[in-house]
C-alpha cells in the first residue's frame, strides 16, 4: 500500500536489543504519528513465504498465550512474524483511545513492516481489541487474511441487556477480499460470532475471553487454515 502523503514511518533498532532466540531476527521500533511502536520479529525474512503482523488486546501484551500460539504456527509454515506493541502500550497506557488514530498508526506500522519483506502475501491479526484493528484496516492494507483471536463481538454489559454488535467489522474485512479466521473461547462473555460472519469460526471448549489455555489447539487451527488462503 502507499503511505499517506506527509506520513512519517521509520524503522530503527530498539535500544533493548533483540532477545535471545534461534528464530528471532530482532526488535525494531517504528515511528508513527501516534508515537513509537515496537515490533518483535521472528523468522527468516530472506526465505519467508508470507508476512504476519500480530498485535495485542487493549491492555495486554504480545506475550499473550494465544498470540504466541499463532506465531508458532506461522513460523512452522515458513512465515515471518512481527508481534507489534502499539504506540499507546509503549507509552504505558492501557486504553487505545480513538479508533481512528489507532487505525492510522497501524497503517504506518504495516507499511514499514512490509518494506522488510516485500513481495510476499500479507496477513494480519490480533486478540480482542487488536482483532478489531486487524478487521477494520484489512481493506486499507490489502491483507490476504485476518486472524481474529477472542473477537469481542459485543461491548461489556449485562448479558440480558441490549448491546450493539461489532459484527460489521468482521464482515467489512471479508468484503475487502480477505479471508477471516475467528478463534473464540466457548465462555467468552463478549459473545461469539456466528459461522457466517467469518470464513471459519473456531470455538475453544471451556475457554473464556482470555484464551490462556489450549495453546496447541489454537496453533493447530491456524496451521490447518492459513495454507488454504495464502
Amino acid at each position: 500500500m502507499d503511505r499517506a502523503e506527509g506520513a512519517v514511518s521509520w524503522l530503527r533498532p530498539s535500544p533493548a536489543g533483540p532477545r535471545r532466540s534461534a528464530r528471532k531476527m530482532g526488535v525494531v521500533e517504528i515511528i508513527t504519528e501516534a508515537g513509537v511502536a515496537r515490533a518483535e520479529l521472528d523468522g527468516d525474512g530472506a526465505t519467508a513465504r508470507f508476512l504476519l503482523a500480530l498485535t495485542h488486546g487493549a491492555g495486554g501484551s504480545v506475550e499473550a498465550p494465544d498470540v504466541l500460539a499463532v506465531r508458532d504456527a506461522a513460523l512452522r509454515l515458513g512465515g515471518m512474524v512481527a508481534r507489534v506493541t502499539q504506540p499507546y502500550r509503549v507509552r504505558g497506557a492501557r486504553a487505545p483511545g480513538s479508533a481512528a488514530r489507532q487505525d492510522a498508526a497501524w497503517l504506518e506500522i504495516v507499511a514499514a513492516l512490509r518494506e522488510l519483506v516485500p513481495g510476499v502475501p500479507f496477513v494480519q491479526g490480533g486478540r480482542s481489541n487488536g482483532a478489531r484493528v486487524a478487521c477494520r484496516t484489512a481493506v486499507a492494507v490489502g491483507a490476504r487474511a485476518v486472524i481474529a483471536l477472542a473477537f469481542p463481538l459485543r461491548p461489556p454489559g449485562a448479558a440480558d441487556a441490549p448491546r450493539p454488535t461489532r459484527v460489521g467489522e468482521l464482515r467489512a474485512a471479508r468484503a475487502s477480499g480477505a479471508s477471516v479466521l475467528v478463534v473464540n473461547g466457548e465462555r467468552d462473555p463478549f459473545g461469539i460470532p456466528d459461522p457466517g460472519d467469518a470464513d471459519r469460526v473456531v470455538i475453544v471448549p471451556r475457554e473464556t475471553h482470555a484464551l490462556r489455555g489450549h495453546r496447541a489447539e489454537i496453533a493447530e487451527a491456524v496451521a490447518g487454515w492459513l495454507p488454504t488462503v495464502i
